[in-house]
C-alpha cells in the first residue's frame, strides 16, 4: 500500500513538472492543430488522382491568383495534404519546382487562436515573417508564413484558426 502512495505521489509530481516547464514555454498556447501538409507538384492533375486511387476525397483545383498557385486539397480523417501547382509568371511555387523537378512537400501550416499574438511571439524569439502583416489564404483565412531559415529548415504557415 505504501508503494502505491508513493508511486501516486511521484505520478503526481512528475504531472506538475510537466505541466509547469509546458505552461512557462513562451510558444504554449500559441500553436494549435496541424492544419495541412502542403505539396508542390509539376502535374496537378495526375497528383489529384494518385490521392484519388487511394479512395481519398479531392477537391477540384482552385487558382488562387494572388498567391500564384492553383490549390487542390486532399481530406484526410486528421488533417489535409494542399497539393500546389504554379499559377503564372512569377509563381513561387515555380521556383520550388525548378530545384525539385518531381516536386515534393513545400509547408506545413499550423492553426493559431490569435495570428497577430503569435506574430509578435516569433518576432520577439527572433523568428522572421515572410511579410509585415497576414494575408488571406486558400480557405478565407488570415495567413503568415515563418522563415525557413529561422524554422529549422522547414517553411512553416501559420493560419488564423
Amino acid at each position: 500500500m505504501h508503494s502505491l502512495k508513493l508511486f501516486g505521489h511521484t505520478h503526481a509530481i512528475c504531472n506538475a513538472i510537466i505541466t509547469k516547464s509546458f505552461c512557462s514555454h513562451p510558444l504554449a498556447n500559441l500553436l494549435g492543430r496541424l492544419n495541412h501538409v502542403a505539396i508542390a507538384t509539376p502535374d496537378l492533375k495526375s497528383a489529384s488522382q494518385f490521392y484519388k486511387n487511394l479512395g481519398a476525397k479531392v477537391s477540384d483545383a482552385v487558382p488562387q491568383p494572388e498567391h500564384g498557385v492553383y490549390t487542390v486539397f486532399v481530406e484526410l480523417p486528421n488533417s489535409k495534404l494542399e497539393l500546389l501547382h504554379p499559377y503564372g509568371d512569377s509563381s513561387p511555387i515555380q521556383g520550388f519546382l525548378d530545384k525539385n523537378k518531381a516536386g515534393g512537400m513545400h509547408h506545413i501550416c499550423i492553426e493559431v487562436d490569435n495570428i497577430h499574438k503569435a506574430m509578435e511571439t516569433c518576432k520577439d524569439k527572433g523568428i522572421r515573417t515572410l511579410g509585415d502583416k497576414p494575408k488571406i489564404g486558400a480557405h478565407g483565412k488570415d495567413v503568415i508564413f515563418l522563415h525557413p531559415k529561422d524554422c529549422c529548415g522547414v517553411l512553416i504557415e501559420l493560419e488564423q484558426a
